[in-house]
């Protein structure tokens, strides 16, 4: 497929509202950065409200004139209307699974006996609002499957409220626990729970910064007022506090931490209250994540002098990390450790492509786990006692599809497959390497229709995020079909800054090497040009959050390395991220501009909002973000949309896309999902003068 002659593709006039500029000026180490747009910070102020109406008034009113965006939505609509289905996992006397059937706004838990058993709905979460938008925000089991603990997030908030059932009669308890946030579910037995949560923040709870994270115990039968702190304290306040009970309910494990990267580990005795909190880990240079207790033996992961990490073993009574064995030595290749059925398995990342090794308590190799292809496996535990499991793999091209897993014989069986409108068969997925600018080789997989004529005509999404340590490994997406099937191809690099390559990878797109990370991307888009897969005019850059400020920073450093820019939900104002709700903790990637002169002006030299140049034209661009983002607050993208239709001086279009009573992208209603990449397809391929269908 190639570019559309036969439409005519008429310009689409665009008057953008005004944005009201302040006098609002900041000195930082002596130097005064003006922030005429401070005032959409206020995401509660009437003059914040009306502005984001006008501009989406404007931006709609463009995405209404273009002719085939209904028919894009509609396809969209028809693909993604098919059965879906979660491996199950088995609690007391039921298998619970999640189940939507095509079009719902939420997933559906459902349980069943056994494999053959008919399914009984448990839970239904479209019933909880009118339009979609309450979803679970993560739920727990007790052991016996008696109590059902689940976390409901309104309109994508952070911010959960904490309900419990009774799983015999599904009937709800009195308990309820409100605006917990960032938190886990972990059962004491039957008697309580252990959650998460901050102090309720000064000013908008949508934006304000909270810092304290605590970790609080809740007895069933007992109003929260009465939650007793664990963990946590004023005086010595941490970020990100987390709590797990291992599975035996001997011990409870605490994980603190001020950043995204790096943890201290605690342990309590929970046969034995009376005694204190002890440290495992009291530094927080190193991941640090228990697998398994058994015996009075700790089994922890660990990039502790290993950045691609390794297993551990320690005795409960002699936990200094000089006393640690090692089980799992590192390798060159990432490693991540599960447990089941008195097994451990070892998930290698080997070029952002899955190897799951079975092993022995001992850290013997007991097999190589065969998986139905290249991609991506993951689900790999169970309880102690089972002797099965399932798990869920999937790839570009492979919609994911569930097996049943046998421990004794390592035999996989299909448990489940979608079947939808796509045929895996007719595209491929290719990996390539290409040379970054300083000359790193850096992985990327490109997917597309066999038969791709390698002319420079094909629309083409280069997607990429890059940071904080999170690897991109091959996952299916249905909206990528519709994209796919319009002669599209769709690439995404696995750049520094990610966890592809270990802790060192990571580090090499962080703080002052984050250049590397923008350079990266340009280089992916630099080869699928050269190679024939695109050109400038068909090039998409795409992301999200992390990946948001990626595109807004190469849309500014090369205006002209792409034809249209899709940041979502993106950090744009590099200089007062960490004013906001929890983005003090992203210092450790970004460095904040606090820290130093040197660390403000590195900053400010990339940071999107303050590098739009007047006078510039920019890419077609439609940035996406939602009214109750409060991950990563929608005055970035407010602020950096106002800036750049400013400054743009070209005739293509550069649009915001508010979403009102939605959130950082967790638990968004179906409905609003296929509305929102409608948008974003219509707009990319009207930009690139491509018709949908492509014919």
């Amino acid at each position: 497929m190639s570019c559309s002659t036969e439409k005519n593709f008429q310009i689409i006039p665009v008057n953008y509202p005004e944005s009201k500029h302040s006098d609002q000026v900041d000195t930082y180490w002596g130097q005064e950065v003006g922030d005429p747009y401070r005032w959409m910070e206020d995401d509660y102020a009437e003059e914040t409200k009306a502005w984001v109406g006008s501009q989406n008034e404007v931006t709609f009113g463009y995405l209404e004139k273009i002719p085939f965006r209904e028919q894009v939505r509609k396809r969209l609509e028809d693909v993604w209307n098919f059965e879906r289905i979660s491996a199950p996992t088995r609690y007391g006397d039921y298998l619970y699974f999640s189940k939507n059937d095509g079009l719902q706004n939420q997933a559906v838990i459902y349980r069943k006996i056994d494999d053959e058993g008919e399914a009984e709905l448990f839970l239904d979460p479209n019933k909880l609002s009118e339009d979609g938008s309450t979803s679970l925000g993560g739920f727990a089991f007790t052991k016996n499957g008696k109590f059902f603990a689940y976390a409901l997030s309104v309109a994508g908030s952070d911010w959960r409220d904490i309900y419990v059932m009774d799983t015999e009669t599904k009937e709800l308890l009195t308990d309820k626990i409100l605006d917990a946030k960032f938190t886990g579910i972990a059962w004491n037995g039957e008697e309580g729970f252990y959650y998460s949560t901050y102090d309720k923040p000064g000013g908008s709870k949508l934006s304000a910064l909270t810092n304290n994270h605590k970790l609080y115990y809740h007895a069933l039968g007992t109003p929260q007022e009465e939650d007793v702190l664990v963990f946590g304290s004023d005086e010595d306040p941490r970020r990100y506090v987390g709590a797990d009970v291992t599975e035996d309910g001997e011990y409870l494990i605490i994980s603190a931490a001020n950043s995204t990267s790096g943890n201290a580990l605690y342990i309590q005795s929970l046969k034995r209250p009376s005694e204190p909190i002890r440290p495992i880990v009291t530094s927080m240079e190193s991941n640090n994540w228990l697998v398994e207790h058994k015996q009075g033996e700790l089994f922890i992961t660990t990039n502790q002098n290993a950045p691609n990490n390794r297993l551990v073993k320690t005795a409960v009574t002699n936990l200094d990390s000089t006393h640690w064995e090692e089980v799992i030595p590192e390798s060159e290749f990432v490693l991540e450790v599960s447990k089941g059925g008195g097994k451990f398995f070892a998930s290698y990342l080997k070029d952002a492509i899955t190897e799951i090794q079975q092993m022995a308590y001992s850290g013997e190799i007991e097999r190589i786990i065969e998986l139905p292809g290249v991609g991506t496996a993951s689900g790999f535990s169970a309880k102690m006692e089972e002797t099965e499991l399932y798990y869920t793999f999937t790839s570009y091209i492979s919609p994911a599809s569930s097996y049943k897993y046998n421990m004794s014989t390592g035999e996989s069986e299909l448990y489940f497959r979608p079947e939808l409108d796509f045929n895996p068969e007719a595209y491929e997925s290719t990996q390539v390497f290409y040379p970054s600018k300083d000359g790193t080789k850096i992985p990327m997989i490109i997917t597309y229709r066999k038969g791709l004529q390698l002319n420079g005509n094909n629309p083409t999404i280069l997607y990429g995020y890059g940071g904080f340590n999170v690897s991109l490994t091959p996952s299916f997406s249905v909206a990528n079909t519709v994209w796919l099937e319009n002669g599209g191809v769709y690439a995404v690099p696995n750049i520094r800054g990610g966890g592809e390559y270990g802790e060192a990878w990571h580090l090499a797109g962080t703080k002052e090497n984050k250049q590397n990370v923008f350079d990266d991307f340009i280089a992916a888009a630099e080869y699928l040009i050269a190679e024939g897969y695109t050109s400038s005019n068909y090039l998409a850059l795409r992301g999200g959050s992390n990946g948001g400020l990626l595109v807004g920073a190469v849309m500014t450093q090369r205006p002209n390395l792409a034809k249209v820019a899709l940041p979502a939900v993106g950090v744009l104002d590099m200089l007062r991220y960490h004013q906001f709700t929890a983005g003090a903790g992203w210092g450790y990637d970004y460095g904040t501009a606090d820290d130093s002169e040197e660390m403000f002006n590195y900053l400010k030299g990339y940071s999107p909002l303050h590098n739009l140049q007047p006078g510039t034209s920019y890419p077609s661009t439609l940035i996406t973000t939602a009214d109750h983002d409060d991950r990563v607050v929608p005055a970035h993208s407010f602020k950096f949309a106002a800036a750049l239709q400013q400054a743009h001086a070209g005739e293509n279009p550069v649009l915001i896309r508010i979403e009102t009573n939605a959130g950082h992208g967790a638990g968004k209603p179906t409905t609003k999902i296929i509305e929102e990449i409608a948008d974003i397809f219509a707009f990319t391929w009207y930009q690139m003068g491509i018709y949908f269908p492509n014919r």
